[in-house]
């Protein structure tokens, strides 16, 4: 694989992906680098219904399967290694890799985000062992067994409704009274009959022999403390953006995604952001394919200015 490219992609979601297409069907030389499984966390959804063109709907894996189908097909290149560094230069840009350094006169940012933790005790020493953030990957393992999905909004419903196809009971723990998600979800959720919510109070420690037994909870009302018998806890509170190799290279906001304008221009020369890495972006599918797009068209234009 060579060292040097036109444009550089930082990213294999829908953003990416979309910013490949446009950029390898134009003719550019382009390296799409990818850090974990192509086409993103757009892969955790059982099925994705709201992507045009799939009026039946199609399975997250597929999408993201058929998005980089069509842009290796322009011959768009793809590389598994995780970014740790971007040095922009004089219209030469240094990509920092796992698996080598690369210099491109463009770089496209969609890196996208990762699921937020708990940061409690027995979080990671029971990852794999009851301890899950995609319910579409783990929830058949939990067939007949009681279950917990932390969190009040969209995902954290969508994750608890799945989990109710296998589980025997399936608890929404929320440090609220009441839920983010929206109302849809909210009535699909209410008439479930093996769903409950637990309010106003939080996870502070994950417990187990071997795997997860139950969960020790806080209340944000009196702070007690009480036992909840689980054998899997699917956490669900958000997402955080995948910019720790960026802080002082690009412009960030506080909560560490990329400022861009509307044309995904990051304020540095030559290098743009798309999809759920962005400011203010709501993180849909569609509108990251849209981003991708828009950056790819942007980039391109910077590639051929004077």
């Amino acid at each position: 694989m060579r060292s040097s490219y036109q444009i550089i992609i930082i990213g294999g979601g829908p953003a990416g992906l979309t910013a490949g297409l446009y950029c390898a069907r134009s003719g550019l030389d382009t390296l799409l680098i990818e850090k974990g499984v192509i086409g993103g966390q757009i892969t955790y959804a059982e099925r994705v219904e709201n992507y045009p063109g799939f009026p039946q709907g199609i399975s997250g894996i597929e999408l993201g399967q058929l998005m980089h189908q069509q842009a290796t097909h322009y011959e768009l290149q793809t590389l598994l290694a995780e970014t740790t560094g971007l040095a922009p230069q004089q219209r030469r840009n240094l990509v920092e890799t796992s698996e080598g350094d690369f210099t491109a006169g463009a770089v496209v940012i969609a890196s996208g985000s990762q699921f937020r933790k708990l940061k409690v005790p027995g979080e990671e020493e029971f990852l794999g062992k009851g301890v899950s953030y995609c319910a579409t990957c783990d929830g058949p393992f939990f067939r007949d067994k009681a279950v917990a999905v932390i969190g009040g909004g969209d995902t954290a419903l969508t994750e608890a409704l799945y989990l109710s196809k296998f589980a025997s009971s399936v608890k929404v723990v929320h440090r609220r009274n009441e839920l983010r998600a929206g109302n849809m979800l909210q009535q699909r959720a209410r008439v479930e009959p093996k769903m409950e919510f637990v309010w106003d109070a939080v996870v502070v420690q994950i417990e187990g022999d071997g795997a997860v037994n139950r969960l020790r909870l806080k209340s944000t009302k009196d702070d007690t403390i009480s036992a909840l018998p689980v054998a899997g806890v699917f956490v669900a509170i958000g997402l955080d953006p995948n910019t720790s190799y960026l802080q002082g290279v690009v412009p960030l906001d506080k909560g560490g995604y990329i400022v861009t304008n509307g044309i995904m221009e990051t304020g540095i020369p030559g290098i743009f952001a798309a999809g759920d890495v962005r400011h203010n972006s709501v993180r849909q599918a569609i509108v990251a394919a849209g981003d991708g797009a828009t950056a790819a068209v942007s980039a391109e234009k910077f590639l051929s200015s004077p």
